[in-house]
């Protein structure tokens, strides 16, 4: 009799595909050609996985079996149309309800003071924001929930919150202004109570309220683009956004951004961002926190 043969204990290595295999160069540089061309956003090497397991979301909406031909499709006729959602898969979305606290402390104990005596001075009750990458609303209506605390004559003021993100789907979320609780728990819970709503019809879930949503309009907006806006804002909230930009795009938003700033004006950026070596028209009046001087 012939003993069966013993299995062995050793198991093959498992094999992990390398970004080349995932993604060719060539067609990664088409596609990040594509995001710097539309939208100023400088995608590095190592990102290569991150952009296949984007794109890979695309092939299954649209039928496309390799990534060879979703390049051929953004090449042909039907590549503006496609623009959009390669940009909307490529951008990234992560914000959370009175994200970096202390800025928000700041908009409240130290912007708006000296903001309503200026205003005061020129008899005027005109406020402007503007969120710049606003996401799925979270930055906005952060800001709307802190104005709305500090300024006790608000129905009074000409106040608008504009919110612009260049995702168009994650704008329209915003638009929603619905959230789950888990969403919901970073709001203080001084704020929560007179904030959000429960939706009935949709247990587990909150809409943001009727006085808040008044306050901000959402529009689509590439910062790379043109602008529409003609009047001037005095506050500007654009955080873990430029991190996407290389220096010279860094450079020429910051310089539009002062621009649209009235003098004094206050500008708002992410923790891991800096003005650094990339505009003298602001100066630091707190941590990531400009006022536009010239």
């Amino acid at each position: 009799m012939i003993p069966a043969a013993r299995k062995s204990s050793i198991e093959p290595p498992l094999h992990y595909p390398s970004a080349a295999e995932l993604i060719p160069l060539a067609q990664f540089n088409y596609i990040r050609g594509l995001a710097m061309q539309h939208a100023g956003i400088a995608l590095a090497d190592y990102k290569r996985n991150m952009v296949h397991r984007r794109i890979s979301k695309r092939l299954s909406v649209l039928g496309l079996d390799s990534i060879e031909a979703y390049c051929a499709l953004l090449a042909g006729a039907q590549g503006e149309r496609e623009m959009q959602p390669l940009i909307n898969a490529l951008t990234t979305n992560k914000t959370h309800f009175f994200r970096e606290q202390h800025h928000f402390d700041h908009l409240a104990t130290t912007a708006w003071p000296r903001l309503q005596s200026l205003k005061a001075a020129n008899g005027e009750r005109r406020l402007r924001v503007w969120s710049a990458g606003c996401s799925s609303g979270q930055e906005p209506f952060s800001i709307a929930m802190t104005l709305s605390n500090c300024i006790h004559d608000l129905p009074l003021w000409n106040a608008r919150i504009l919110g612009t993100d260049i995702d168009t789907e994650i704008l329209q979320q915003a638009r929603e202004a619905l959230y789950d609780a888990d969403q919901i728990a970073t709001i203080p819970s001084g704020f929560r109570a007179k904030s959000v709503e429960p939706v009935s019809a949709a247990p587990g879930r909150f809409r943001m309220a009727p006085s808040l949503r008044s306050l901000i309009a959402f529009k689509p907006l590439n910062l790379h683009g043109s602008w529409p806006m003609t009047g001037q804002f005095d506050i500007i909230f654009c955080r873990n956004v430029v991190i996407y930009f290389d220096k010279p795009t860094q450079c020429r938003l910051f310089d539009r951004f002062a621009d649209l700033l009235h003098d004094g004006g206050i500008l708002y950026i992410g923790h891991s961002e800096s003005l650094y070596r990339v505009t003298e028209r602001f100066r630091p009046i707190g941590q990531n926190i400009y006022e536009k001087i010239n």
